[in-house]
């Protein structure tokens, strides 16, 4: 039988005001107690010493009926944690711990979101798995943010008899086959963690980038580069990325942040790396050696990195069953239902289609416009040096006084302006040039590191993997026509028709700013919230 005093006051042991707040304070730990007590320790506000007796008193008493397929415990708690008798959603606002394994320290930097999933929220592990995804990201996004020092490069030698439109198509394939290898990666990430893909998504990465090293025609270039680099390059994206949503909640803008970084300082040292490499020992042993280190970045990479509180993956009945359920799960139409969601996603995807199309072109424009090759190049450093700084101070803000979406909406804004107000006018002028490469660095480097703190925000953390990757097979069908426009626009060269370039990416750039308040404006409205 329950005591009588057990079942009377439910409300205030079970429901008190302590144990439904979104961000419960670390809680005192019961007194310590001896024999049979000290099995069980719960976190129970405001309980008198008679409820508490109570309770050890039903905790000890066996019952007499054993209905839950389990032997009898001597604490009268099942080996699943449940009091026979006591309703299971009762149970749920109770949680158990054993205090021999957590430190007051380790606790007090646990929180809890709406749905009462806990994050560490910081500490040695979680910031040694941002370390990890750092260290993948200096060649996964690095790669990303310097495509102008290959592009540069291979158009006035390799492919210098081939039509600019023709070039882009195998920059544009690229992105498009990262973005749609990102898709197909989300749902296998949330049922099985980072581990494997990241080991096959390493050899596919790296596999492409020996191969480019010996591509003479656009054919080849497309099969190294565009197809196995590219996939390389989405299977490592997601779970590099998706990893800092399980382990961080309050810290996610910060912690992600960081990490992304890691494509900042790619970006920085990849240009000049091979700019130098490409004089001493030519195009094949520059890219020869920047996959060797690549191959060190990924291997700390996968070593580091896993997820928190990875679920227990239930077996397919069937690999029809489970090519079924990966196929649902890594693109689902059903999201773009959800306002919020379809216009955070083609902000995203109008936003970042931009700003590779104009990370691909810089080198280009300057060499256009007369500048040497080393200054072209050394463009590219300071865009990406700046994009630290504009990682980490637009993720701070986000996650201390505005939140990420009014973050985004005002740094996108910012690079739609630099490029209207710069760049247009000004880009012929070096000083100018240098100028609009570190604000348009530092505006667009919150785009790819605030993304997915947006899409986190509109998400459940069990299904931020499947939206994220999602929001990235809308990416995808949006860039395939975006560079080869950009390289049509461009034509032969012309400092009009690259004006004309900068004009369509900066309008298409604004329309992602437009779709990030429009999804805000679903959400909260015109109110000045931190949102």
């Amino acid at each position: 039988m329950l005591p009588m005093n057990f079942l009377s006051r439910p409300a205030n042991i079970f429901f008190s005001k302590g144990h439904i707040e979104r961000e419960r304070a670390p809680a005192s730990r019961l007194p310590e107690q001896t024999g049979s007590d000290a099995a069980v320790a719960t976190e129970v506000p405001s309980v008198s010493g008679f409820e508490l007796e109570s309770m050890n008193s039903f905790l000890n008493e066996q019952p007499e009926n054993q209905t839950s397929g389990f032997a009898p415990d001597t604490t009268g708690v099942s080996k699943k944690g449940e009091i026979p008798g006591v309703d299971s959603g009762l149970m749920a606002q109770v949680r158990t711990i054993e205090p021999e394994f957590v430190t007051d320290n380790e606790s007090s930097s646990m929180y809890e979101d709406e749905n009462g999933r806990t994050y560490p929220d910081g500490g040695f592990a979680a910031w040694l798995v941002v370390f990890g995804s750092f260290m993948g990201l200096i060649p996964v996004f690095g790669i990303v943010n310097s495509l102008g020092a290959i592009e540069s490069y291979v158009s006035k030698n390799q492919l210098a008899n081939v039509a600019q439109s023709t070039i882009s198509w195998i920059f544009s394939l690229y992105l498009v086959i990262t973005f749609l290898s990102c898709v197909l990666t989300g749902g296998y990430f949330d049922r099985n963690g980072s581990f494997k893909p990241m080991c096959f998504g390493t050899v596919m990465y790296l596999a492409g980038m020996v191969a480019l090293a010996d591509c003479q025609e656009v054919y080849q270039f497309i099969l190294a580069f565009s197809v196995l680099c590219g996939f390389g390059t989405g299977v490592l994206m997601t779970p590099l990325v998706s990893v800092i949503a399980t382990w961080f909640y309050r810290k996610r803008g910060v912690a992600t942040s960081i990490a992304t970084m890691g494509g900042s300082i790619g970006g920085m040292i990849i240009a000049p790396i091979l700019r130098k490499l490409y004089v001493e020992v030519g195009f094949k042993w520059a890219i020869r050696i920047f996959a060797l280190i690549c191959f060190a970045c990924l291997v700390i990479s996968v070593s580091l990195v896993k997820v928190w509180d990875q679920p227990v993956a239930v077996p397919f009945p069937s690999r029809w069953a489970e090519i079924k359920w990966y196929c649902s799960s890594s693109f689902n139409w059903r999201y773009f239902l959800e306002g919020p969601f379809l216009f955070a996603a083609l902000g995203a995807a109008l936003a970042e289609s931009a700003l590779t199309a104009l990370a691909t072109y810089v080198s280009s424009y300057s060499l256009a416009v007369g500048n040497s090759e080393s200054t072209s190049y050394n463009l590219i450093t300071v865009t990406n040096a700046a994009g630290m700084l504009g990682r980490y101070v637009p993720g701070y803000v986000a996650d201390k006084y505005l939140g990420g979406f009014n973050v985004t909406i005002i740094t996108v804004s910012m690079a739609v302006l630099v490029n209207f107000v710069i760049w247009l006018p000004f880009g012929t002028h070096l000083k100018a040039l240098w100028t609009y490469s570190a604000l348009y660095g530092f505006s667009t480097g919150s785009i790819l590191s605030l993304t997915p703190v947006c899409v986190g925000q509109i998400s459940r953390t069990d299904d931020f993997g499947k939206r994220y990757s999602t929001v990235y097979m809308l990416e995808a069908l949006l860039t395939i026509p975006v560079l080869p426009i950009g390289g049509a626009l461009i034509g032969n060269g012309s400092l009009h028709n690259y004006n004309r370039f900068i004009i369509f990416n900066s309008v298409i750039m604004a329309a992602g700013a437009a779709c990030y308040f429009v999804s805000r404006w679903f959400a909260v409205g015109f109110k000045l919230v931190k949102y």
